[in-house]
């Protein structure tokens, strides 16, 4: 692993803002054609191939200078999945971020992290208890990770200011969201760290709050949940966790109160409970240290080109994978276990819908067949 030179961090900026281009389908290609700037190259021949109308449209060129000038400008740095200052934990993950925007100390990547979650409208008790757990946490050299939210996350935040913590955010790291939490994001930035996968400037969406979610869970070797409503985005973040093989901790609480049924659930499904820092500390000492080490497979391809796949084993299955999606994403897990297929054939099969325009890449390493526009 080594810093990539800025004409390569520009070639990853600008294949990663390419519409339709997600965190799978961009490492399937740099692991097709060795590079990034490779696939740039070919993307558009290729879309064509694939069965595309028009070649697929590239971010940029000048936008990706001007978006790496202003991150630069900001504080910020661009990290990219192959430099040594991304974080092991998140790279582990089977959907990493190419690359992440982050402001503050990047060596909190260094400690391990444990992610301290809950509800927006939290009680004043729930708020009290992740003050209590991410102070402790903090004291015994743990990290707390959390989304910046209203609530249970800006209490954990406060708490683990003077020991470490990362904020997650769903927009740019210069964006303040939400408005009344200021004061903490700069608190954060000058003593903690902001991580997001998007743009500077870029104001949260819906859609960008569950790819901050798989975020905060991939960068922690567990997740803690204290008061979760029965559907809610906390709930998304603890799915992330068990998909990506964390460990998941809940606090309960009155099965009156609708504000911890989501928490207790998660109990009553096999989550650690929680009743003190000490029993998170417990649970994470027996992990295999080393299993933070792990880098996700596709890297292994990151050195050079390992040539075109087999176009006739790829028309075979490409009706058979178009058939299997619908407009409702399906993680590739699933489709692997609905088709008999070999893993590296049906990511090749995906990518050629994906850049034929046939299907569309979701967070969380999910596929959908794209909708008909007009």
């Amino acid at each position: 692993m080594s810093e990539l030179t800025r004409a390569e961090r520009l070639d990853w900026l600008q294949l990663i803002r390419t519409e339709g281009i997600g965190p799978v389908s961009f490492f399937r290609l740099i692991e097709r054609f060795g590079s990034a700037g490779a696939a740039l190259e070919r993307l558009p021949s290729l879309s064509r191939a694939a069965g595309r109308r028009a070649p697929i449209k590239l971010a940029d060129r000048q936008l990706a200078e001007e978006e790496l000038a202003a991150t630069e400008e900001a504080g910020a740095r661009l990290i990219a999945a192959v430099e040594p200052d991304y974080p092991k934990m998140l790279g582990a993950i089977a959907d990493p971020p190419p690359l992440i925007c982050a402001i503050g100390h990047v060596s909190l990547f260094e400690k391990p992290a444990v992610a301290l979650i809950g509800a927006r409208n939290a009680s004043a008790a729930g708020r009290k208890i992740a003050r209590q757990l991410a102070a402790d946490l903090g004291q015994a050299g743990v990290v707390v990770v959390s989304g910046l939210a209203r609530g249970v996350d800006g209490a954990a935040h406060v708490a683990a200011l003077d020991t470490g913590t990362i904020a997650v955010v769903a927009g740019g790291v210069d964006v303040i969201y939400p408005p009344e939490h200021e004061e903490l994001t700069r608190d954060i930035a000058r003593a903690g760290l902001i991580l997001s996968e998007r743009p500077l400037h870029h104001q949260p969406t819906a859609r960008d709050f569950p790819r901050r979610n798989r975020l905060i869970s991939g960068l922690s070797r567990g997740v803690v949940v204290v008061e979760a409503a029965a559907k809610s985005g906390t709930l998304i973040t603890a799915r992330f966790a068990l998909e990506q093989g964390r460990d998941v901790f809940a606090v309960p609480g009155s099965p009156l109160d609708p504000r911890c049924q989501g928490a207790n659930r998660l109990i009553r499904d096999g989550a650690t409970l929680v009743e003190s820092a000490a029993d998170i500390l417990e649970s994470l000492a027996g992990q295999n240290r080393g299993a933070s080490e792990e880098k996700r497979a596709g890297f292994a391809g990151l050195g050079g080109p390992r040539g075109e796949p087999d176009p006739q084993a790829l028309k075979a299955l490409r009706a058979e994978v178009l058939e299997a999606l619908s407009f409702t994403p399906l993680h590739r897990d699933e489709i692997l276990r609905e088709i008999d297929a070999p893993a590296s054939l049906l990511a090749d099969t995906l990518l050629d819908l994906v850049l034929a325009g046939e299907a569309e890449e979701h967070s969380g390493g999910r596929f959908a067949r794209r909708a008909e526009e007009g």
